[in-house]
């Protein structure tokens, strides 16, 4: 096949640091077409963060086997991408396919995720015996025993669910929300109406004639400590918060 066993530019650049650049491969009737690319950038570029893809891209052009040096010939180009043109079809590429992370990308990424499953239970499970948030190192240790592994791209909510079904057999985990009746002085009202809305749903919510604020906020219970050291803050200890029954 022509083009095929070419390797004119990328040896040079393979040769010269070869752990700089990873690829972005697609896959199309078991075809394989593979572009090289800035893992940090390209990273960046798959999470929607406006990163130009020339930027991106190493080099126009498309490999079916990048670590072999073996790059694409015309006419497979032309039969799945309907052009001769290296350079739009690794932007094609780069749009569609799967990012192949370094090693420590996806060590980044799986801490990252792994954390935010740990502040997903510890704010909406309590310890059924204290009624307080399990620490977030010991849901960590929890996770560790259960042999939990994470995905660093699947969403972190979804992930919790069947995380929460491995660590029952482990930790005491309940699901419980409470009710909150909170009273802020007018000078911190306006702030303390946004923390609310963060933190749970608001029930009820009158203003007082000054400007004072009244509402009744119903949020998880683990998330009841992370809520009044944030109100407490705001507010600067002036907020008043009581459970309701």
């Amino acid at each position: 096949m022509s083009g095929f066993g070419h390797t004119s530019g990328y040896t040079k650049a393979r040769t010269k640091e070869p752990s700089k650049y990873t690829t972005v491969r697609l896959v199309i009737e078991g075809e394989h077409f593979e572009v090289l690319v800035n893992p940090d950038s390209a990273l960046s570029f798959k999470q929607g963060k406006g990163v130009e893809p020339s930027q991106v891209i190493v080099m126009d052009e498309v490999f079916s086997d990048s670590n072999k040096g073996l790059r694409v010939g015309v006419e497979k180009l032309r039969k799945y991408f309907q052009t001769e043109d290296e350079a739009a079809v690794a932007l094609e590429i780069l749009k569609k396919g799967e990012l192949n992370l370094t090693q420590e990308q996806r060590k980044r990424l799986t801490d990252e995720k792994r954390k935010a499953v740990i502040a997903i239970i510890s704010k909406n499970f309590v310890d059924p015996k204290t009624m307080l948030p399990h620490p977030p190192l010991r849901i960590d240790q929890a996770m560790q025993e259960a042999r939990v592994a994470i995905d660093p791209f699947q969403d972190a909510n979804e992930q919790t669910k069947l995380v929460i079904e491995k660590l029952r057999t482990i930790l005491p985990l309940k699901s419980e929300k409470i009710r909150l009746q909170v009273k802020v002085p007018a000078q911190y009202s306006g702030q303390a109406i946004g923390v609310l809305k963060n933190f749970g749903e608001i029930h009820k919510e009158e203003w007082g004639a000054d400007g004072t604020l009244s509402a009744i906020v119903e949020i998880p219970a683990g998330g009841q400590p992370s809520l009044l050291d944030r109100l407490g803050s705001t507010t600067k200890g002036a907020a008043q918060v009581t459970i309701v029954k």
